[in-house]
């Protein structure tokens, strides 16, 4: 019974590994090839520049090669189609790449896009319509997040949540995973970082409930927490008090001159006795009912959609990004609809990231020594330049004697 219950158990895991799709891959092993840049912003100069690099440090410098933003204060827009359009209806949807932002990016985009058929590759732009963008976007120490949005109707719904990205100079694996029970996934490095339901955290339906349009706050309804102390009394003289007063140390000089100077006026400082503005004091309010909340009632436009998470033409994936600084580089790029598949890919980032930081640091100390050389060798050329401006100064001084 315990052999044929392994055996079934590996049948059904070959089964699942033999239906699993990958509908696009990209290691850049190739180049280029295949990716159409746009013609978007080339006529104003600022469209930037791509080239296939593993960049400056790596773990192997020929699989780690990617597409690389090379100009700065560029907008990148590239695309590449699909083998086959296809529908993710009935299955998950994969959609998983790396980033490494070597130069620490400041200002500027990280992510990627599906876009359906009908894509105009040559001139693809930040208004060409998408399904799905998803990965980071960095901007200054206000925006480090993750974004993931989906197009639905004509409207592009941003994630009501915020969740964080990586933003030092290393290879990351950002993963997003949708499912067909309308629930998603978001893993960085493989790890997750959020999850939960299309419907609850988008609004790409309209709400289950609404306010009440029938409902009206009572007339006689007191939501003030506090009033005045109908009990308290402004203190006589109050106002009588001024706010500055003649200094009492101040003396006129002895060589003043009414004549020339003008009739001598002491100066005034503030006067310490001075309250400010009377203010009677604040108690509760005892009719206070408390803050009155609307109430809400199911919302009649409301319909749930079991097909919130499909889309019926995925065609290309595109990258379409503004950067201040460039220096990314994108690599291992998966479309499929096995979770199995993309965790394979996950192991490659993870070796990737182990050699680049040995490299990265390696570097680091590479140029601690260099920079300490060339201190120490100023320092140097510096107490040399002394001495031989002190053996000057003693012959002028001998010549002069």
């Amino acid at each position: 019974m315990r052999k044929f219950l392994i055996a079934a158990t590996i049948l059904v895991a070959l089964a699942a590994s033999a239906s699993a799709k990958i509908y696009f891959e990209e290691t850049f092993d190739k180049d280029l090839d295949g990716w159409v840049i746009s013609n978007w912003k080339k006529n104003e100069g600022s469209a930037g520049k791509f080239e296939v690099s593993a960049g400056k440090f790596y773990n192997d410098a020929e699989a780690d090669k990617g597409l690389r933003t090379a100009e700065d204060y560029r907008f990148y827009t590239i695309s590449k189609a699909l083998p086959e359009d296809f529908s993710n209806k009935g299955k998950n949807l994969v959609f998983q790449f790396s980033v490494k932002h070597e130069q620490t990016l400041d200002c500027g985009g990280g992510y990627l896009k599906i876009h359906p058929s009908g894509l105009d590759q040559e001139n693809f732009n930040g208004d060409s319509k998408y399904n799905i963008m998803f990965g980071p976007d960095i901007c200054g120490s206000s925006t480090k997040r993750i974004h993931v949005i989906f197009e639905k109707n004509g409207q592009n719904h941003l994630i009501k949540k915020t969740i964080p990205c990586e933003a030092d100079e290393y290879t990351h694996l950002y993963t997003l995973i949708v499912k067909p029970d309308n629930t998603y996934e978001v893993r960085v490095d493989n790890k997750e970082v959020a999850k939960g339901s299309l419907e609850e955290d988008w609004d790409m339906l309209p709400p289950k409930e609404i306010l009440d349009p029938e409902a009206k706050k009572p007339a006689d309804w007191v939501d003030e927490k506090e009033i005045v102390d109908p009990e308290d009394k402004k203190p006589e003289g109050w106002d009588d008090i001024p706010k500055e007063i003649v200094d009492p140390e101040a003396k006129k000089p002895e060589d003043w001159d009414d004549e020339l100077d003008g009739e001598w006026e002491a100066p005034v400082i503030p006067n310490p006795e001075f309250k400010g503005e009377w203010k009677p004091k604040m108690i509760p309010n005892p009719a206070y009912k408390g803050e009155w909340v609307h109430p809400k009632v199911p919302n009649p436009d409301f319909k749930p959609n079991p097909e919130l998470y499909v889309y019926d033409s995925n065609a290309f994936v595109g990258l379409e990004i503004w950067q201040v600084k460039s220096g990314s580089i994108f690599d291992n790029i998966i479309v499929t609809d096995s979770i199995e598949e993309a965790e394979e890919y996950a192991k490659k980032t993870a070796e990737t990231q182990k050699g680049e930081k040995v490299m990265h640091e390696q570097q680091k100390e590479e140029q601690r020594k260099k920079d300490e050389e060339e201190r120490k060798k100023r320092e140097a050329e510096e107490a040399t330049k002394k001495e031989a401006d002190a053996a000057d100064e003693e012959t002028d001084d001998k010549d002069e004697l």
